[in-house]
């Protein structure tokens, strides 16, 4: 009986965890195309950076666009705040990113600076934003993957080793005790007929 109880517990839990393969696949789809979307905006960003530092570089030079930098550190005071969020059973880090500057005009004179460094410095502000909300979908998509990947060797394991144990167990006991019926009769009909002979 307990056998039994087992085998209807690991059918049950197999349909449960094909449900929810089925729930996962539906939200490893919806977040795909999320995920495409943000990473075709950070892609897009990243390398409109990457050109207009280049133009930076090309212009000022090095050693000058280094001394800027470091002087503009100063006037700016990044906060990320890191929270993790449950959602369908997958914990999920939110990460805000917020970037204090503490004085309205910049490090630099205009005089002596390339035009490139101001579009740079408002698309670095940008590209900061972006990668902390493309990190977050790629996060969330490969945690997704894992548990996709994780339900799915479960399911196997139920399918393929659990279950087919649990089966045979219960048909290898039911042939003993039959086994075990067909000996009992065969005793109690010599019995009975050792007492009818006597």
């Amino acid at each position: 009986m307990a056998l039994r109880k087992r085998l209807v517990f690991a059918e049950k839990g197999e349909n449960f965890l094909e449900f929810k393969r089925e729930q996962l696949i539906f939200q490893i789809k919806k977040l795909y195309k999320d995920y495409l979307g943000y990473r075709k905006e950070f892609i897009a960003i990243y390398s409109e950076t990457l050109k207009k530092l280049y133009q930076t570089y090309k212009e000022m030079g090095k050693r000058n666009l280094t001394l800027i930098s470091k002087l503009s550190k100063l006037q700016f005071t990044p906060t990320i705040n890191v929270q993790y969020v449950k959602k369908i059973g997958i914990v999920v880090p939110e990460v805000t990113y917020e970037l204090k500057q503490e004085e309205k005009l910049p490090a630099y004179t205009f005089e002596n600076t390339s035009h490139y460094i101001d579009d740079l410095n408002r698309l670095l502000k940008d590209f900061f934003q972006n990668i902390f909300r493309f990190s977050e979908r790629e996060d969330l998509m490969l945690k997704h993957a894992l548990n996709f990947k994780k339900i799915n060797r479960r399911i196997n394991g139920l399918k393929n080793i659990i279950i087919p144990n649990l089966r045979s167990n219960i048909k290898q006991i039911k042939a003993i005790l039959e086994e075990v019926d067909r000996e009992n009769f065969v005793r109690l009909k010599k019995i009975k007929d050792l007492i009818i002979q006597d």
